[in-house]
């Protein structure tokens, strides 16, 4: 693909097909993206590419939490606030993914079946968790891993697979240590769900709103 097709093509998908991504396809989207730009060649990530059994323990013992009630507890804490035009952001695409799916806001129960398989990660074959070291400063590293997941993301949109970048996959990084061996002194920082799309679902190819290029740009002449 052309890469101006790529970037405006890459989507988080919502829904996957259950074919597995091989291997060495995921290898070979793993040994171009080590070439993701990094504060002063840095490179502080580390992956964890997390499928089959492991994966569909994970899935199960995620749905066990959120069907529970468990409390989040995600070693890179959830933002509470936002400013207006950005919860404004946040707001409407919640309202466009419940009208997409015909569910009424008032219907709790359709809504908790879609939050569900969120925690089962929209049934994607692959999982790859991104990581640094516990001990650097987050600010820069977190710079780095966001540089890396994008070339990831659009690497994989190239070759036909979908993605989804997930704080809903690492909600509980104390499962994912467990069932992945991610030591201790590594911040879980995000996940990536991975796999090819299941273009019948209405969530993969809804209109996605953007803000406008004046709105974030400010020129000095």
């Amino acid at each position: 693909m052309e890469l101006r097709e790529v970037v405006k093509g890459r989507r988080s998908i919502r829904k996957f097909k259950p074919v597995e991504v091989p291997r060495s396809l995921m290898e070979e989207i793993m040994e171009e993206a080590r070439w993701s730009p990094s504060w002063g060649n840095t490179q502080p990530w580390e992956f964890y590419v997390v499928t089959g059994q492991p994966l569909a323990e994970l899935k199960r013992l995620n749905n066990e939490k959120a069907l529970g009630g468990a409390l989040p507890a995600p070693d890179v804490p959830m933002p509470e606030k936002w400013p207006e035009a950005m919860k404004g952001r946040y707001g409407e695409l919640g309202r466009l993914v419940l009208d997409t799916l015909e569910i009424p806001r008032e219907d709790k129960e359709a809504r908790n079946r879609y939050y569900l398989g969120m925690s089962g990660l929209f049934d994607a074959p692959c999982l790859l968790v991104a990581c640094i070291p516990k001990d650097l400063q987050v600010e820069y590293a977190m710079l780095d891993i966001g540089l890396i997941v994008q070339t990831v993301c659009l690497l994989a949109h190239d070759r036909g697979l979908g993605s989804c970048i997930m704080a809903a996959a690492v909600l509980h990084p104390d499962l994912l240590r467990s069932i992945a061996g991610i030591p201790a002194d590594r911040r879980v920082v995000v996940g990536v769900a991975l796999g090819y799309p299941d273009d019948s679902y209405p969530l993969n190819h809804f209109e996605r709103p953007r803000a406008k290029r004046e709105d974030f740009t400010h020129w000095v002449d």
